[in-house]
């Protein structure tokens, strides 16, 4: 019977077959996500949506059969297809969401449940020692006495960056700092991250930790990347948020310092969602308010749009030593390049 059924990909502009991929998820309670970048569907004799499943990046996401077809494999034949797609792209670890009904399905694959949300959404790896491993890091990293944590892009790292880490250091012993990973932005991860390490290097009760693909990645909160402010799911964030609960309990983290953030919708439906979450299981969220220079807020897209123009002595005024004399080298110069061909640098 399963040999019958054919996985075939849905093109976006096959209007009639999406909207019976719609039809079939809202049957099965699930709302399609704004953010996929292949889909897939089994059809009967008839043509009409059995089965679905899609991708975004290296997740998979939007899974359902219909309840008259369950129980028949069709689920494992697009689970099967739409890790074959992933391989071709070349991503092998590979993480899920999905309803909490069907988490168990996945385990039984082999999946690691990371995180769920509200009783609604379960969030897997195909890793076994992925996230465990990565607590497992970070746990070697803690130290006694109070803690907290910070998560920037540092896109790259200012003066504003280093008044939010100045802040939060001196109100606990030892300060987590998370510096996002995904290589989405237009100053690479490798030099983001160098640049934050080299402009706390003398705060003693620092440690600067890689976010990997668990906090404000492509995987956990994709609509921070895509900069989309009308299709800006809460549920990226509270999805992100619990994967920290569970990283802030490894690392005995009680307080959660954020920028204040008048401008970017995303980041600021993000740090509300954060206020409303963090405190239900203990800990403290501080939104501190944005160093300003000259009235003005220092801000890395304002550093972008000065190196975009050549403004080095603006870039100085608002970027700690260590950053200038970075894009101040010969090094910067593949980094300076991007930045001028990016047109609006102040969404990156």
């Amino acid at each position: 019977m399963l040999d019958e059924y054919t996985v075939s990909k849905v093109w976006p502009t096959d209007s009639f077959t999406m909207g019976q991929v719609d039809a079939l998820l809202e049957k099965e309670g699930i709302q399609r996500d704004g953010n996929l970048d292949y889909t897939c569907a089994i059809q009967d004799d008839d043509l009409n949506v059995i089965a679905t499943g899609s991708c975004f990046g290296n997740t998979l996401r939007c899974l359902a059969v219909d309840s008259r077809y369950q129980g028949e494999g069709l689920m494992n034949k697009l689970i099967t297809h739409l890790i074959d797609v992933q391989y071709e792209r070349g991503n092998v670890h590979l993480f899920v969401y999905t309803k909490v009904n069907s988490a168990k399905f996945f385990c039984d694959l082999g999946f690691k449940e990371i995180a769920r949300v509200d009783g609604t959404l379960v969030f897997l790896e195909n890793r076994a020692d992925g996230f465990a491993g990565y607590l497992r890091r970070l746990a070697a990293t803690r130290r006694p006495g109070t803690a907290g944590a910070v998560v920037m892009n540092a896109n790259p790292f200012t003066l504003g960056h280093r008044h939010l880490v100045e802040v939060a250091a001196a109100a606990v012993d030892t300060l987590h700092l998370f510096v996002v990973s995904e290589d989405a932005s237009l100053v690479p991860f490798a030099v983001r991250k160098r640049l934050v390490e080299a402009g706390v290097a003398d705060l003693d009760n620092v440690v600067v930790h890689e976010s990997g693909p668990y906090i404000i990645s492509s995987a956990t909160f994709p609509s921070y990347f895509l900069k989309d402010d009308v299709a800006v799911n809460e549920g990226h964030a509270r999805l992100d948020i619990a994967v920290f609960t569970r990283i802030a309990a490894e690392l005995g983290v009680t307080q959660r310092f954020v920028g204040e953030e008048p401008t970017s919708q995303v980041t600021g439906v993000y740090n509300r969602v954060m206020c409303e979450e963090l405190p239900r299981v203990g800990i403290e969220v501080h939104v501190v308010p944005r160093l300003e220079t000259g009235g003005a807020p220092v801000s890395a897209s304002t550093v972008r749009r000065a190196l975009q123009a050549g403004d080095m002595e603006t870039v100085r005024a608002l970027v700690p030593a260590s950053t200038y004399d970075y894009f101040a080298s010969d090094e910067a110069a593949p980094v300076l390049a991007r930045i001028h061909k990016a047109g609006n640098v102040v969404h990156y």
